[in-house]
């Protein structure tokens, strides 16, 4: 089959289902399961301010995924359509973008099937189209992988340049990944060695990081006042204090961990009476970020092991099959569960099995990579908390990681006949 025609395959194999669910879910994407993103944005669009609330800037989420918005609700208005036919968009580029890792670092069949099995992600399919960062999180997940491929093969600025502002851009969007750097570093000495030409990549990578960083932290300092990718510790709070073990084993999740008594409201808070009747709390996010910062770190100090049973806890709710089961998700008690407890399952079980083969059957400069970056999720997740919508953007390194050990297994099957 020509490269064409695997494109055509892989792009079908994306848009179908996804156009399906916008067209089924059309009047839920922006009325229900909506997050903080879409508030900033609309407020931008309104008033020029990126925050809840007109002349109040923030800094209580990642910024990313409301500047993907912020365009759209401008241009187009507020709309299910201009949103779920963006996000599409991004899907099918991220699913292109893994066929290319398959096709360089394994095969032009295993970046075939390891592109379509990924695309057709159940969690993926439905989530894509709905109101969520984890679409733009998945497109730069397979960006970073496959220039850092590149980098590896044939070190140079250009490709340096490009993996750092991807890599700037990843933790933009999602700042559990601040530490990402450290694992492409490690990976691109294991690759080249620790030569000149290897601490000269990294530096660039790094550079090239912190650059596409600095505008939101400088931001942030100028109008929220400290310096930050985000100032909602209170949520790594929430998933590190003698409550939230318990909240999370009888199904809740960490947005119920009860608050501390006379802690000062929230910008979510204050944004909630904003709306409700116009009144106007001031917040200082520097200093809650601070707070809620001393606390965790006073967590970890004191009780090292409760932490421990929550990182064991995170871990199983991060590699769960099932998906993270809390009670006020998504579609709860709807045929969404119906799926959680079934297609989902079978889908990861058929996906960790497979992976599993491919780590010992593939190509070392492949897996190696996957591994250091599956690694470091499992990591973040035991220091703040495991959910399948943090693992999902990652688990188009199983898919291609299976999809190699079955290719693999067709070739040797059509040589012994």
């Amino acid at each position: 089959m020509t490269r064409r025609a695997h494109l055509l395959i892989v792009a079908a194999a994306c848009v179908v289902p996804r156009v399906c669910v916008l067209v089924f879910e059309r009047g839920k994407v922006l009325s229900e399961y909506t997050e903080k993103s879409d508030d900033f944005a609309s407020t931008f669009v309104a008033s020029g301010t990126y925050g809840f609330i007109p002349g109040e800037p923030s800094a209580w989420t990642q910024p990313l995924y409301g500047f993907f918005l912020i365009p759209l609700y401008e241009v187009f208005g507020r709309a299910w359509g201009a949103v779920g036919v963006a996000q599409i968009l991004v899907a099918l580029a991220t699913a292109l973008l893994v066929y290319a890792i398959g096709r360089r670092a394994i095969s032009p069949a295993a970046g075939l099937v390891g592109a379509v099995v990924a695309t057709l992600h159940p969690y993926l399919v439905w989530h894509d189209v709905h109101v969520n960062r984890e679409v733009l999180d998945t497109f730069l997940a397979a960006a970073l992988v496959l220039l850092t491929l590149k980098l590896a093969d044939r070190p140079g600025l250009p490709v340096a340049l490009a993996t750092g502002a991807v890599t700037g851009l990843a933790i933009l969007g999602n700042s559990r990944l601040i530490g990402i750097p450290i694992v492409l570093g490690a990976y691109l000495a294991w690759r080249l060695g620790w030569t000149k030409a290897t601490a000269f990549a990294f530096a660039a990578l790094a550079a090239a990081a912190v650059v596409t960083i600095a505008p939101w932290a400088i931001r942030n300092q100028v109008q929220v006042g400290c310096v930050a990718i985000t100032t909602d510790s209170k949520a790594l709070w929430k998933a590190n204090n003698p409550e939230t073990y318990d909240v999370l084993a009888r199904g809740g999740w960490i947005d119920e961990v009860p608050n501390l008594p006379g802690s000062p409201p929230t910008p979510e808070m204050a944004f909630g009476a904003y709306v409700e009747n116009g009144e106007l709390i001031s917040v200082d996010e520097c200093a809650q970020m601070r707070f809620y910062q001393d606390l965790v770190l006073e967590f970890w100090r004191e009780h090292p092991g409760e932490k421990a049973r929550l990182a064991a806890q995170a871990t199983g709710m991060y590699w769960g099959p099932r998906g993270t089961q809390a009670q006020g998700r998504p579609g709860a008690g709807t045929w969404l569960d119906t799926a959680r407890d079934w297609a989902l399952p079978l889908y990861m079980l058929a996906l960790y099995a497979g992976a599993a083969v491919g780590i010992w059957r593939l190509p070392r400069r492949f897996v190696v990579l996957a591994v250091g970056l599956l690694a470091y999720q499992t990591l973040a997740a035991m220091v703040f908390a495991g959910a399948t919508r943090y693992r999902a953007p990652w688990d188009f390194l199983l898919a291609l990681l299976a999809a190699g050990a079955l290719t693999d297994l067709v070739r040797r099957r059509g040589r012994a006949e």
